[in-house]
């Protein structure tokens, strides 16, 4: 299951309502660490397609939620699971470091 790009329009639908944890990815085009994790996201949304959903935030492009979780350093990753927080890691991480997040 590919990534799905999260809007300020549909992350009610797409991530507080999911059904799956979600982990979301925090991130912009410029942002070099940004551009270091993807590959590593998309394995991730690959491995664990059918139970985790993985969305990706361009701060960019939606501020807004950039602004109400606080995100002040990308990339960020954020675990989403029953409308809560579940876990959170900020900068390149290893794999294994974002797959513990998805447990």
């Amino acid at each position: 299951m590919a990534e799905i790009t999260i809007t300020k329009e549909n992350f009610e639908q797409e991530v507080m309502r999911s059904d799956l944890p979600v982990l979301v990815d925090f991130w912009a085009v410029w942002c070099g660490p940004c551009q270091m994790l993807a590959p590593t996201i998309a394995e991730l949304a690959e491995e664990y397609a059918g139970k985790v959903r993985v969305g990706k935030v361009n701060v960019d492009e939606q501020p807004e939620l950039a602004m109400k979780f606080g995100i002040m350093s990308i990339p960020t990753l954020i675990c989403f699971k029953d409308e809560q927080i579940v876990g959170q890691t900020v900068g390149v991480q290893p794999k294994e470091s974002i797959a513990a997040l998805l447990k």
